[in-house]
């Protein structure tokens, strides 16, 4: 049976109120004011950074902190609400793991499926595992899930259940995904960054496509933090052979596929997840 979550929350800090839609706005500036600051230092000042931090990339501190920085702002903007309690009832939400059977064959398979059918049009299917030996890949596994998933305690953890307080689903995600794909904007002029690589559009619009799909599992998981890092994990695996654009193209038509297959819970918000906390804890 899956856990239901209320939406009201009943747990607030002794000296504060519970948080509301407008915590968005300290949201979106601490993570944009600090990852974009450390990434202009890093565009600006590349040698002095290298010779203090290390190499661009996944090893540089700054650069690790600047991809955190939703992470850190969702995080405080809990403390801030709900004190220290209230942050162990926010991070409970990485126990919810129950979901349609569906979503958990989209999570281990489809997204797989996407990147390679993505791949075959591009035609580079013919490097279908660009690790060799093979088990060259469990290093970048590990650096991959103590990364890009540690976002989801703000974006899917914070700015997602408020959205959904005011607006549906749908549009709720169309509004995220285009704040999450402006985000990254910056690492797209870093030499080294992932993102130095790619074209901003098509990256943008897979953004947006990417957010209406984990909204939905976001919300039929009921929230939970977990599922939402594994989706991101999924979508930054570094085993999936590189399928840029076109892996934009199939996850804007599964995207397009998800809405109209789930219009009542897509455009009402009937089952929206509304909690930032777990209700009670």
């Amino acid at each position: 049976m899956l856990i239901q979550m209320k939406t009201i929350e009943t747990t607030t800090k002794t000296t504060g109120q519970g948080m509301d839609y407008a915590a968005l706005i300290p949201f979106f500036a601490i993570a944009f004011g600090l990852s974009w600051t450390i990434i202009a230092i890093l565009i600006l000042f590349p040698n002095q950074a290298e010779a203090v931090f290390g190499p661009m990339g996944y090893t540089n501190p700054l650069f690790v902190l600047a991809v955190y920085s939703p992470a850190i702002a969702g995080i405080f903007l809990v403390w801030r609400h709900y004190g220290t309690k209230g942050l162990g009832s926010f991070f409970r939400r990485l126990t919810l793991w129950r979901m349609p059977l569906v979503w958990w064959a989209f999570l281990a398979v489809g997204i797989p499926a996407a990147f390679y059918l993505g791949a075959a049009i591009k035609g580079n299917i013919t490097d279908p595992f660009p690790f060799s030996p093979w088990y060259g890949v469990l290093p970048a596994l590990a650096t991959g899930l103590i990364i890009g998933p540690v976002e989801e305690f703000g974006w899917r953890g914070v700015a997602l259940p408020l959205l959904q307080r005011r607006y549906a689903p749908l549009w709720s995600s169309l509004i995220l995904g285009l704040i999450w794909g402006l985000w990254h904007l910056p690492a797209f002029f870093l030499s080294g960054s992932p993102q130095s690589a790619w074209s901003f559009g098509p990256f943008f619009i897979g953004a947006l496509a990417i957010t209406v799909i984990l909204t939905a599992v976001f919300n039929a998981a009921r929230g939970s933090l977990l599922i939402a890092a594994l989706f991101h994990f999924q979508i930054n695996g570094p085993a999936w052979p590189d399928a840029q654009p076109w892996d934009t193209l199939v996850f804007g038509v599964v995207a397009l596929l998800v809405v109209l297959l789930n219009r009542r819970t897509m455009l009402t918000r009937e089952e929206a997840v509304t909690d930032v906390i777990m209700p009670g804890k």
